[in-house]
């Protein structure tokens, strides 16, 4: 049962920000973790019998060893997208992402894992340049192995799952959108709520409005970033 929350408060200046993106990278780590447990995705078995000897690769050990197989995702993996971003544009944004949130990220990640998993994890928080490196080269491998196939059919299906939120944001209004989003998501006021089963935050957007994430690969509920900012609750599809 959902018994947490996160809020997004919004001011004016939020609501006339809240916009759409697309995100290869969210897509990513969750086809890792739909290979990791295919069992819980059989709507994406089709796919899944179409890989060969992938998750027997050191780049997708690599990518799975930090993603796991539920709940928390590191940040610097999923981060909001900058509208309609290309799978190119998203390397690019992880080789930038500096020592220090690398370290913080996965530094959760060790408080969520264990035995040999936990020492790789620590060992990648030792040497964030060397680590940052190899998980840039694992993400671009992994890529063309998992998504790169069958991205432009997944990029249909977002972009029509965008268009269809637009069109109901415009003939009913944000909040009545909003309400098609997920099952765990309200919009009430000036605030966006979202039901987590072992989360809780209150995030004030502070003007930088509210970023939504359709997805084809998330396969559960609809998920937030830990550390928010500018604020986007991913929905999955």
């Amino acid at each position: 049962m959902d018994r947490k929350a996160v809020e997004f408060r919004l001011g004016s200046a939020d609501i006339t920000a809240v916009r759409f993106g697309v995100s290869p990278g969210y897509e990513l780590v969750h086809a890792v973790r739909v290979v990791l447990r295919p069992q819980v995705a059989p709507l994406h078995w089709g796919w899944f019998r179409t890989l060969r000897d992938e998750p027997a690769s050191a780049a997708f050990r690599l990518l799975a060893t930090i993603s796991g197989v539920e709940g928390y995702l590191p940040d610097f993996l999923t981060s909001a997208p900058s509208g309609d971003m290309t799978p190119e544009e998203e390397l690019d944004r992880l080789r930038q992402v500096p020592d220090d949130q690398l370290r913080y990220d996965l530094g959760k990640m060790v408080l969520r894992s264990s035995g040999a998993r936990q020492h790789e994890i620590r060992d990648l928080i030792a040497h964030p340049a060397r680590a940052r490196s190899a998980i840039v080269e694992a993400w671009q491998q992994v890529w063309e192995t998992l998504l790169a196939p069958v991205w432009p059919q997944m990029l249909r299906l977002l972009r029509a799952d965008i268009a269809v939120r637009a069109r109901r944001s415009s003939d009913a209004g944000l909040a009545e959108m909003a309400a098609t989003l997920h099952s765990t998501v309200t919009w009430q006021d000036d605030v966006v709520r979202v039901r987590l089963p072992h989360y809780a935050n209150t995030v004030d957007c502070g003007g930088t409005g509210l970023v939504l994430v359709p997805s084809v690969m998330a396969t559960r509920r609809c998920s937030v970033p830990r550390d928010p900012g500018p604020a986007h609750p991913d929905t999955a599809r």
